[in-house]
């Protein structure tokens, strides 16, 4: 059922720039700056260096991924998403921020459990993208990191793992709550160890909604790495 917020929400999209637009379709505007700093800020002091590649799952409009294709060196960034009118805003930001030097690629992908890069990333990064999946798609998106992350690389993803269970949308994708004992068990089916790193607001994620602040960072590494 659609809210009198959600519909003043959408009417005010109507009358939007398409700057509006294009953050509005990863988030709330408003916090479309906050997040993009954070992600760059995270990755880096987590160790991410120029030289090494990134696989950015659920890449959107690249509202994190800028700042990340500018870091590194020419075609190490790699984006994929599901949503082609999302990617072609992604375009357009690259265009306009004068980055296509960098060369990175960006993939449509209907389905993760079919995609094959043909190549292995030193990092793969998921910012708001696992609390989007039902049990199957986290399945088939935990073996096409198996199949894309280096023998030691790290695999970077934030969940919602507090609070009760919610049956709502967002943008069409399911809104999933699941603790992180969940998480484990699903990666170690796939090869993996998992590390819970804390909420968000202890990483510097401060955006004044507490739903947003509380989600969890988990680090996911080979077993045998």
């Amino acid at each position: 059922m659609t809210t009198l917020h959600q519909w003043k929400s959408r009417l005010a999209l109507l009358f939007a720039s398409r700057e509006a637009r294009r953050h509005a379709a990863v988030g709330n505007p408003r916090l479309w700056r906050m997040k993009r700093e954070f992600q760059i800020e995270f990755l880096k002091r987590m160790g991410l260096e120029p030289g090494e590649t990134l696989l950015d799952l659920g890449c959107g409009t690249l509202r994190g991924g800028l700042p990340v294709i500018a870091y590194l060196e020419p075609g190490h960034y790699c984006g994929v998403d599901v949503r082609p009118e999302v990617l072609e805003e992604a375009r357009a930001e690259l265009a306009e921020a004068s980055l296509a030097h960098k060369a990175p690629a960006l993939v449509h992908a209907l389905e993760l459990g079919a995609l094959e890069l043909g190549r292995r990333f030193d990092w793969v990064w998921a910012f708001s993208v696992l609390i989007h999946m039902d049990d199957a798609t986290l399945e088939r998106a935990l073996a096409c990191v198996a199949r894309h992350l280096a023998p030691q690389g790290a695999f970077y993803a934030n969940v919602r793992c507090e609070g009760a269970a919610e049956e709502r949308l967002w943008q069409g994708f399911p809104v999933v709550t699941r603790a992180v004992d969940v998480y484990r068990a699903a990666a170690a089916r796939h090869g993996f160890t998992l590390r819970d790193l804390g909420s968000l607001s202890g990483l510097g994620h401060v955006s004044g909604e507490p739903d947003q602040d509380r989600q969890h960072m988990l680090l996911f590494q080979r077993g045998d790495g």
